[in-house]
């Protein structure tokens, strides 16, 4: 696959996603780029559906803006709050916890850099390239389970985990795309491309993919 299929690939995925629902975080982006919200709202992805992050997100700022703010919230009320969030009793520690470091060592402002944001307690890679690329507009790749799945079935990566996915992508892919491309391929990945029996008849780009490890599909 050379520059010119991966640039139709992203033209077709772009009008796709007119048709779907965009990801949460990257709506926050969108709406008011603030990296504070982003970090929290990631943390509070993991396991849970869109619908119920994009929730739990707007209650917690609508009690807290700030790290210091949300330490001024009792555990307890964070624990309600992000219910029914996955794992919202862990969630709301890491939260405190997150929010407790970034006053002790980055003066209440969330970092720019990936280095920083990943010594921060529960932020992976994942996190820490979506906080970068939508919180500050930088170059990162931000490769969850689906950016994994359909970079490699593609046959545009070959790779065993998203981490190498994301290496594989940052020596691959042209760095204008790496921003969007989570967002283009969650939403694809979520309607289209789902992890068992793909619809690749009504497949916008069955035409540029490999179907690799594909065995049934609609």
């Amino acid at each position: 696959m050379d520059e010119r299929h991966m640039a139709e690939i992203i033209r077709r995925l772009e009008r796709e996603l007119t048709r779907g629902e965009t990801p949460i975080v990257t709506l926050l982006a969108e709406r008011h780029r603030n990296p504070f919200e982003i970090l929290i709202s990631t943390l509070l992805s993991l396991r849970t559906k869109d619908e119920v992050t994009a929730a739990a997100t707007k209650r917690l700022f609508s009690l807290a803006e700030t790290p210091a703010a949300m330490l001024r919230l009792d555990p307890e009320e964070i624990r309600r709050t992000i219910y029914p969030v996955g794992f919202y009793r862990r969630k709301a520690e890491t939260i405190r916890e997150v929010c407790r470091d970034l006053i002790d060592r980055f003066d209440s402002r969330v970092p720019a850099t990936l280095e920083e944001l990943l010594t921060l307690k529960g932020v992976g890679r994942k996190t820490a390239n979506l906080v970068v690329s939508l919180g500050y507009g930088g170059a990162g790749i931000c490769v969850d389970t689906h950016v994994h799945r359909i970079s490699n079935r593609l046959g545009y990566v070959r790779t065993r985990t998203p981490e190498e996915t994301e290496f594989a992508l940052r020596k691959r892919l042209p760095r204008r795309y790496w921003i969007r491309f989570n967002t283009l391929l969650v939403a694809f990945g979520q309607n289209t491309c789902r992890p068992l029996s793909p619809l690749c008849s009504t497949c916008p780009i069955a035409r540029y993919c490999d179907r690799v490890g594909v065995t049934r599909s609609r």
